[in-house]
């Protein structure tokens, strides 16, 4: 009974029960003025044509009224539609009729309070999110500076202890042994050497771990260039300018020449550095060799922090890690990174 449906059959119950009035009332009319006159064909198509106005004037009066009112309460409808969708989800819909119409106006009430609470969910997750990057960020400085803590102890602090214990032997000997003095001095020196390598070292794991804005190739020549400026390496590039990499790739691949440099700078007493960046075929392959001391791999592998985060970084980006040196012949770096140019 509340349906849109009955609402229609009865507006057009009621236009039959007023034209049928009307067509009464009219005949009667005819009847007062012409007397018991038989109607003729000629009458009663008059009276046909007179009743077709009077049902098509009644018929626009009725759609119009009936098309208006459905019509306003579809414009309120869209009118609720616009605001949700411009994100006002707080708002609801007033109808008080219970026909099709309100029905979707009620469905859109409880959109409305889904949508509502699913914006809180994403709000809240997004907040916990928030939160789980910066206990990540905390985490990862507080491990980068025990990390840091360690090599400052391990090598830098036990270095400047012998310096100064071999200082103090100098001091002693000076003028009872010279020679004995300047064997102890030449030892200061080679440890003071060591000792400043290894803060060379230290400070270039301080760079920042992005590119800042820059290509990798960008990144690389800044990299090299600084440390050309700082150390004695002789170090030989060369680097392709490769197209379509990303972010991650550039990221990961300039971290992991950081390392490697960082690492020669530290154990490998290296004078020549080489490095190659370039694309063969759907790879891209990166080589990295100097002429150090060289060290045993296998062992080196299950104990250097350096060598097992470019590894992982190669593995991230599903590329192969391979590794090769032999004592005084010095160490090779071979990394293979698949990709596409889309």
């Amino acid at each position: 009974m509340t349906s849109v449906r009955f609402w229609f059959i009865k507006n057009f119950i009621m236009m039959t029960c007023m034209g049928s009035l009307i067509y009464f009332v009219f005949l009667q009319f005819y009847l007062y003025m012409n007397g018991d006159q038989i109607l003729n064909t000629k009458n009663i198509l008059m009276l046909t044509l007179l009743m077709l106005m009077v049902f098509l004037i009644l018929s626009v009066q009725f759609g119009y009224r009936s098309g208006r009112n459905v019509l306003k309460r579809l414009d309120e409808l869209l009118s609720f539609v616009s605001i949700l969708r411009s994100g006002k989800y707080s708002a609801r819909a007033v109808e008080i009729e219970k026909d099709e119409i309100g029905l979707i106006f009620e469905e859109m009430n409880q959109l409305a309070i889904v949508i509502q609470d699913q914006v809180r969910s994403l709000q809240r997750l997004a907040d916990e999110k928030t939160d789980l990057a910066n206990q990540a960020h905390q985490a990862a400085v507080m491990e980068e500076r025990q990390r840091l803590a360690r090599d400052l102890h391990d090598s830098v602090s036990q270095q400047l202890f012998a310096l100064g214990m071999i200082s103090s032997a100098a001091l002693r000997t000076v003028s009872k042994n010279p020679i004995q003095t300047e064997e102890l001095l030449k030892q200061v020196a080679d440890i003071s050497a060591k000792a400043q390598g290894e803060m060379r070292a230290l400070l270039l794991h301080l760079r920042p771990i992005d590119l800042k804005g820059d290509t990798l190739i960008d990144g690389l020549n800044k990299l090299v260039k600084e440390l050309k400026e700082r150390t004695q390496l002789d170090i030989e590039c060369r680097l392709e300018n490769i197209e379509y990499l990303s972010k991650a790739i550039e990221e990961h691949v300039f971290r992991i020449v950081q390392e490697a440099l960082s690492n020669i700078l530290r154990h490998s007493q290296a004078t020549k550095v080489r490095i190659t960046l370039e694309r063969i075929k759907e790879n891209l392959h990166l080589y990295i060799s100097d002429n150090g001391k060289g060290f045993k791999v296998e062992r080196s592998l299950m104990t250097s922090y350096g060598l097992q985060t470019m590894r992982e970084r190669c593995e991230e980006l599903g590329g192969v890690f391979q590794i090769r040196s032999m004592e005084e012949e010095g160490t090779y770096i071979n990394i293979r990174i698949p990709f596409s140019n889309e």
